[in-house]
């Protein structure tokens, strides 16, 4: 699903940056981006950034901006920066944590994606 885009942005990569990895591996140009410093794959550039108080020009230029796990009070930062560049928005939830914005959900391998914005 995400490697459909040419070019994406995962918000809090924290230290689990393989996907990031893949969609590198597969062509796509990836921004990882965490409150904290993070190793993350070869292809794959990390940037220091809040999503709750963003730097725009990380995310200007991406196709989609995508969130793994990511709790209820951080899905409509993530939202917010995907409308404010123009980009589609897909996130997935932390086992049963609820989802507070208007979200498509998607069955796919790996469990359920929620498209905020296409």
């Amino acid at each position: 699903m995400l490697a459909a885009y040419e070019s994406l942005v995962e918000v809090g990569v924290g230290e689990r940056a393989e996907l990031a990895g893949e969609l590198a591996e597969r062509g796509c140009r990836v921004v990882a981006t965490d409150v904290v410093e993070r190793e993350v794959p070869a292809g794959v550039e990390f940037v220091v950034d809040d999503v709750t108080d963003p730097d725009l020009s990380v995310y200007r230029g991406a196709d989609a901006v995508y969130a793994r796990r990511v709790p209820p009070e951080l899905q409509r930062s993530v939202l917010a920066v995907a409308r404010e560049v123009d980009a589609a928005c897909l996130f997935t939830t932390l086992g049963g944590d609820p989802v507070v914005v208007d979200a498509r959900p998607v069955t796919v391998a790996e469990g359920t994606v929620y498209v905020a914005r296409e």
